[in-house]
């Protein structure tokens, strides 16, 4: 194996989709129990899920899927909706805006794709109330003036025949800052997509929102009771994971394979697929000695698969230093503290929006010297972990960004809704982690559940680069 640029994305893919070549991406494309909750005839899905999950993933793969079966599709993203509701605070009013937009956008961007936009149509789309459904059912013709390719004509006849539109709405969380009009905002677009398509039957929305910020949204906004039913949560198992870079590899060498297959093999069976790719056993030092590496690998995801896709194109690249022809355990530990520094960085990034000083507060999450010499300072349990968030707020409180005081139970809380804790137990076969997404009204009060929370494995080689042997003696890895 040659690990170059070129053959680390063929081989793990994109971590963007929208930047993944489309025939690459069908063909290593894993679809898990979500891509059938979301793609189908139900008036509004909303996906919700932390960044690099899959989400727009999902979206561009169901789009072509649509397409080639005939049905009409449209994808709007953050450009297209610049300055809707950005003049009002008045809800209602925000509600209206949005629906006006959507319609409009749709509208233009349906006549566009069939070369048929034409000068007025606006005027001629009020003259239908405003609705997009009505206004391309009585305005889009087969015998128009325009020539069809034989796919669009076929989209074209599909839609005249049973007037149904996907709109995909990606990527809105783009420049997200927490405040209350951005909540507004978000609240009065699903409230807008509701009516939309509640009003028209034949328009099917997909909505992705990043989890912080539906969960805001959701909290902040009694009228959202009303979309939690269209609500659905990506998650990922590790199991579903280990499977989806199986296929992405498999695919890689031309082969090809079935997933409900996969899925029932136990993950030292999978293991085996990856061993042209990667040592199978991990040969490091403490807990770590001679793991299988796929629990190595599932350890530091944070079950996310752009954290896997990342974490082994570093693997790969240190490889290709060494002129290596497969990733072993001295390439996965040199690249260790970069992945971990890049996901800690990754994550104040995105989060900084909604709590200005998070980077306060997370490097305030070291270990004390105290903590390290009695090999204590990511394990918490409820009462420990509140008490270091405590001492954390002596060097200053924190608020969010709309200027409101945090306490110490709703930081402990913001920790664990961006995974950078976790809920803990400890089973038979290893650690069982849980996040936000899985439970996220786990530490809604830190009523006990049984659990104990911990700094996520992703980060403590950014919190401790100083000692990272101790990292491997202490960290106990993921369950199979």
């Amino acid at each position: 194996m040659e690990f170059n640029e070129y053959e680390l994305q063929r081989l793990f893919g994109h971590e963007a989709a929208e930047d993944e070549d489309p025939q690459r991406l069908k063909d290593y494309y894993f679809k898990s129990k979500v891509y059938s909750q979301v793609v189908n005839d139900l008036p509004l899905r909303i996906i919700v899920g932390h960044k690099g999950i899959g989400k727009s993933a999902l979206f561009q793969v169901a789009i072509d899927e649509e397409t080639e079966n005939k049905r009409l599709t449209v994808l709007i993203k953050p450009d297209d909706i610049i300055g809707i509701g950005e003049d009002t605070d008045d809800f209602l009013k925000l509600i209206r805006d949005w629906k006006i937009g959507i319609n409009a956008i749709i509208t233009q961007k349906a006549l566009t794709s069939f070369g048929m936009l034409f000068e007025g149509w606006r005027g001629k789309l009020n003259q239908y109330g405003g609705t997009a459904l009505d206004f391309l059912s009585s305005t889009l013709k087969l015998e128009g003036k325009v020539s069809l390719t034989a796919s669009k004509e076929a989209i074209l006849r599909d839609f005249l025949k049973n007037n149904k539109i996907s709109v995909y709405i990606d990527d809105l969380d783009r420049g997200w800052q927490g405040r209350k009009h951005d909540i507004q905002r978000i609240s009065a677009l699903l409230n807008a997509v509701r009516d939309i398509s509640t009003e028209n039957r034949g328009i099917y929305f997909r909505v992705s929102l990043r989890s912080d910020v539906y969960y805001l949204a959701r909290t902040s906004d009694e009228s959202t009771d009303k979309t939690e039913g269209s609500v659905i949560w990506y998650s990922w198992t590790n199991h579903e994971i280990l499977v989806l870079l199986v296929k992405r590899i498999e695919s890689y060498f031309g082969r090809e394979v079935d997933e409900a297959e996969l899925l029932k093999k136990h993950q030292l069976e999978l293991m085996r697929y990856l061993a042209p790719i990667i040592e199978e056993k991990f040969t490091g030092k403490g807990h770590w000695r001679d793991a299988p590496t796929y629990r190595v690998l599932m350890s530091l995801i944070r079950k996310r698969p752009r954290d896997l896709v990342k974490l082994l194109t570093l693997a790969g690249r240190e490889a290709r230093t060494k002129d290596a022809e497969r990733i072993t355990t001295n390439h996965l530990e040199n690249i260790f503290e970069e992945y971990s520094q890049g996901r800690l960085q990754d994550t104040i990034n995105e989060y900084r929006s909604e709590l200005p000083e998070i980077e306060k507060l997370i490097l305030g999450m070291r270990p004390t010297k105290i903590q390290r010499k009695a090999s204590q300072g990511y394990v918490y349990t409820t009462d420990q972990l509140l008490k270091k968030i405590k001492a954390i707020e002596e060097q200053g409180k924190y608020r969010w960004a709309n200027r409101n005081q945090v306490d110490t139970k709703e930081l402990a809380a913001f920790l664990y809704k961006i995974n950078f804790i976790t809920a803990r137990k400890q089973i038979p076969t290893g650690i069982d982690r849980k996040y936000f997404e899985e439970n996220r009204y786990l530490s809604n009060k830190f009523i006990e559940f049984g659990y104990d929370w911990e700094v996520h494995p992703a980060y403590r080689w950014a919190l401790q680069p100083e000692e990272p042997m101790q990292i491997f003696n202490e960290l106990e890895l993921s369950s199979s």
